[in-house]
């Protein structure tokens, strides 16, 4: 039952799709099209001027393309033309490679490959926060510290300070100011002006 539906349905598509060919892109013909619509045979009085907005009633007009764009124009759009610029084949120019990894990245971005060991650090870091402090609120300032890293610095260092242990050694990559604050002073003026002009 199934399969004699889907063949009237496609052969009723083929009849569609060559009755559209045929009459091109007037069919069904006006005449159709007005079958059923009741027309008004009462002459229109000439003296009353022509109003828009009789013709429309509460309408709208819709900005629709006229035109059907063609495959070709539309593949020229999306992919670009071989005599002019191709975009399948437009080399990339903003590629650099890592100095530290090897791997490809873009310009102006870091590296993702180095980067995620950064990333994956800072997570171990938060959970162990996480797992020392519970739900506490934080009033004190929170040190990390790697393993022998409590004994380079006295104890008063530390105090006011909440210090959370890291059970490994330091990575190599991981220089220990990252964790300092800034030593810079904060500016006391909003003005900024460009110095070595002259």
């Amino acid at each position: 039952m199934n399969s004699i539906l889907l063949r009237i349905n496609i052969a009723v598509q083929n009849l569609r799709q060559t009755l559209l060919f045929t009459f091109g892109r007037g069919f069904p013909p006006d005449a159709l099209c007005l079958a059923g619509v009741e027309i008004n045979k009462t002459a229109q009085n000439e003296s009353t001027p022509f109003s828009l907005k009789d013709l429309l009633g509460n309408g709208y007009l819709w900005a629709v393309p006229k035109h059907r764009r063609s495959v070709e124009k539309r593949w020229k759009r999306k992919y670009g033309d071989p005599n002019y610029v191709l975009k399948i084949l437009t080399p990339r120019k903003d590629l650099r490679t890592c100095n530290v990894c090897g791997d490809d990245h873009q310009a102006g971005v870091l590296c993702p490959t180095c980067y995620r060991k950064v990333i994956n650090e800072t997570k171990e870091m938060q959970e162990q926060i996480q797992n020392e402090l519970q739900l506490e609120p934080v009033e004190k300032e929170v040190v990390v510290l790697y393993d022998g890293e409590k004994d380079e610095k006295p104890e008063e260092f530390f105090k006011g300070k909440r210090i959370v242990e890291m059970k490994k050694a330091r990575p190599s990559w991981f220089s220990k100011n990252l964790l300092q604050e800034t030593t810079q002073k904060n500016a006391t003026t909003k003005e900024v002006k460009p110095s070595e002009l002259g």
